[in-house]
């Protein structure tokens, strides 16, 4: 009888090759083409980390300064994009939104790139570039506002800033909303970004795979356990009623969202990171209650799950929002975020899928019925 391997949701299952990240989950490390997350974050900034990704190394200083001067020049949208933003749904979530936007994209890149199986993704920059836009324009447009038509002289977190709230931000603000797009923009095979490589092996468009990478974004369990994280925050209200609503809901087996991570059993290495930021802006802002809170829950979890022996710890999410709100987003643009920084890794993702492709086919486990007959419906 043929062995049997079945391993649900994939888990431990290696499903591909890949040089373009490393999760060590054991110790808590991360890296992209072999640059630690914490060195990118701190010296480098998301134009230059999606080089990186999309080019397979660091760039020189005239190379990034044309890579930067293309993105850049890609942010604009084009008024048909700007329309269908306008005219979406109202009450539909912008992650919605996102994945219809970038098929409407492909509209407008020739045809014979749009549709050929060797579509270089590194010219059609405007992929990375315009989710930006397009998420900045929707949250205007709710707000009654015209859209801000984007500056060439900002980094791309900066801009976004610009683009949301309408004034330049600050430049410490700026940095640090670019360096949390580059703690976002790659992270191994996680399900968005096999999404994209399971529709990039049929050899199908960079668009259509970014379209459903961002459907699998938007999941509940994938994208959006920042704006739970927030929800938790608030009816928790205050750092002396932490530890309380903590225990409460480890006994009723409830999860503490923002804790623990399907690879990391040590700290995961961008959640330490953006803790620096939220400190850094409760100072500025004298505002310390999302980190007073924050802390008193991680501690209170981790003293119970050491009592349990359990390696569960804050993961990016965990700090994240705190981060956005700190800056004045609104906590519906959390998830589209992490779009606009993911879709550097699943375009590299693309591109490195078809170098040595393989159509995805994998086995299911048959349970059902045995062989019946049919029974004629006047039978039934």
């Amino acid at each position: 009888m043929e062995k049997i391997n079945y391993a649900k949701g994939l888990e431990g299952v290696i499903a591909g090759e890949s040089e373009i990240c490393k999760v060590e989950g054991e110790v808590g490390r991360l890296n992209y083409r072999g640059y630690s997350v914490e060195d990118l974050a701190a010296h480098s900034n998301f134009e230059e980390v999606t080089y990186l990704l999309l080019f397979e190394k660091l760039p020189a200083f005239s190379e990034l300064a044309d890579f930067t001067a293309s993105i850049r020049k890609a942010r604009s949208l084009n008024p048909e994009v700007l329309e269908m933003v306008r005219n979406f749904p109202k009450g539909a979530h912008p992650m919605e939104l996102l994945q219809s936007v970038i098929s409407y994209l492909s509209g407008y890149v020739a045809h014979r790139i749009r549709h050929s199986a060797t579509c270089n993704c590194r010219r059609t920059l405007h992929q990375v570039a315009q989710i930006a836009t397009v998420v900045a324009a929707w949250q205007r447009l709710q707000e009654g506002k015209d859209p801000v038509v984007p500056r060439d002289d900002l980094s791309h977190g900066a801009n976004f800033l610009y683009m949301v709230k309408g004034h330049v931000p600050e430049e410490d603000e700026g940095r640090i909303m670019d360096q949390c797009l580059v703690l976002h923009a790659e992270h191994g095979f996680n399900v968005s970004t096999f999404t994209a490589r399971v529709v990039a092996s049929s050899l199908s468009t960079c668009y259509c795979s970014i379209s459903a990478a961002m459907g699998s974004l938007y999941g509940s369990l994938h994208g959006g356990a920042n704006e739970k994280v927030m929800e938790m925050v608030e009816a928790i209200g205050d750092p002396a009623h932490a530890e309380k609503w903590v225990l409460e809901a480890l006994d009723r087996k409830q999860k503490v969202m923002g804790m623990g991570h399907r690879v990391y059993k040590a700290k995961d290495p961008r959640a330490r990171v953006i803790e620096g930021y939220l400190d850094t802006l409760s100072r500025k802002k004298n505002d310390f209650r999302y980190l007073r809170i924050l802390k008193e829950v991680e501690r209170v979890f981790r003293a119970r799950m050491e009592e349990k022996g359990k390696p569960i710890y804050p993961n990016v999410d965990f700090f994240s929002g705190a981060v956005y709100r700190l800056l004045g987003i609104p906590t519906i643009l959390f998830t589209p975020i992490f779009a606009m920084a993911r879709v550097s890794g699943w375009l590299a993702h693309v591109l490195e899928q078809r170098k040595d492709n393989r159509l995805f086919r994998p086995k299911s486990l048959y349970v059902g019925p045995d062989p019946r007959d049919y029974v004629p419906l006047g039978e039934r």
